[in-house]
């Protein structure tokens, strides 16, 4: 997820000792296409994007974009939308903000600048069921469309070794307890609905399924110790996993994990299914990963400036990267 692009950004909000101060309004730029744009979504009728400080823009046709009105001036990390009309969208300071027009307006729904930590990605089932995870194992549900949401942390995740040890310092050291409990979790950098599960991934190689919409969790044998960014799965059950340094694997169904060779070691943010069993994998530095019948190719884009996501639109490849909205046509 992007994650490493703003990690700057994200510690010196962890760093940060000025007294929180009630959310800003995101401020009008003539030129906010070509800002920081971390995701990207389109929603049947609406391209919309969002980044750096509370920017979100939209349009309908990837030329002429508008900027959102928007309440909040933090660095936006991902945006949702179940229809044409209904989203959300996620940011610093475990922020969460609602759409119900399109894009074009949005609320606040959810934020705590004492957290100091920021919502990775965000992802809704239907208009009422949704969920938003990030740092430090963070994990929040709602059941009403985002009125309320419910703070849970996932103790079924923990390593054997830390859930000895939060046993005993829950009888022994209460508050000790709540501390460790805020940052003793890997990052969450994904979460994605695969067939009739949900699946996080994150930081120490964690991969985590739930097969009851999010009221259990188990954690998956571990295949690779550094950090996923990326979950994605067609309907055939062929699923890629991807993240530092060009680390993708893939299978089918139950099958083992295969390590895909790649001699590229760009870090892959975020996975696109094509179909036909063809992918995009969007990477820094303007790494463009194709792979197709089991077999992975690189494409170098001239600019070199990393792509956080991208989405299909008219034959289009429509990106948000580290420099705004980039498009390219699509490489068969």
């Amino acid at each position: 997820m992007k994650y490493l692009l703003y990690a700057g950004l994200t510690t010196l909000a962890f760093l940060s000792s000025v007294v929180p101060a009630a959310p800003q309004p995101a401020i009008s730029a003539p030129k906010a296409q070509k800002t920081l744009l971390t995701d990207i979504e389109y929603n049947g009728e609406k391209l919309v994007a969002v980044g750096k400080h509370g920017t979100i823009i939209t349009s309908t046709d990837a030329v002429k974009w508008d900027q959102a009105i928007v309440p909040t001036q933090i660095l936006l990390t991902a945006v949702n939308f179940i229809n044409e009309q209904t989203g959300w969208a996620c940011g610093h300071d475990a922020t969460i903000i609602h759409s119900t027009n399109g894009g074009a307006n949005w609320q606040l729904q959810h934020v705590n600048e004492q957290l100091d930590k920021p919502c990775l990605d965000i992802m809704f089932t239907d208009n009422q069921t949704g969920y938003a995870v990030g740092a430090y194992g963070m994990f929040y549900e709602t059941n009403d469309g985002g009125k309320q949401w419910n703070k849970r942390f996932l103790e079924s995740l923990l390593h054997e070794d830390d859930r000895d040890y939060l046993d005993d310092l829950k009888e022994t050291d209460p508050e000790g307890y709540e501390i460790e409990t805020s940052s003793i979790l890997p990052h969450f950098n994904r979460i994605v609905a695969a067939g009739d599960e949900l699946i996080i991934v994150g930081e120490m190689g964690l991969m985590a399924r739930s097969p009851d919409k999010g009221k259990t969790w188990h954690r998956e044998d571990e295949i690779y110790p550094g950090s996923f960014f990326s979950y994605a799965q067609d309907e055939k059950g062929q699923a890629l996993v991807a993240g530092l340094r060009g680390n993708i694997f893939t299978r089918t169904g139950t099958e083992p994990w295969l390590h895909i060779k790649n001699k590229k070691t760009a870090t892959v943010n975020s996975i696109l299914n094509m179909g036909n069993q063809s992918w995009l994998l969007l990477a820094n530095s303007g790494v463009i990963f194709h792979y197709k019948n089991k077999q992975l190719t690189v494409e170098q884009l001239p600019n070199g400036k990393s792509i956080l996501d991208a989405v299909i639109f008219e034959d289009n490849l429509i990106m948000a990267s580290e420099d705004g909205i980039k498009i390219k046509g699509i490489t068969p």
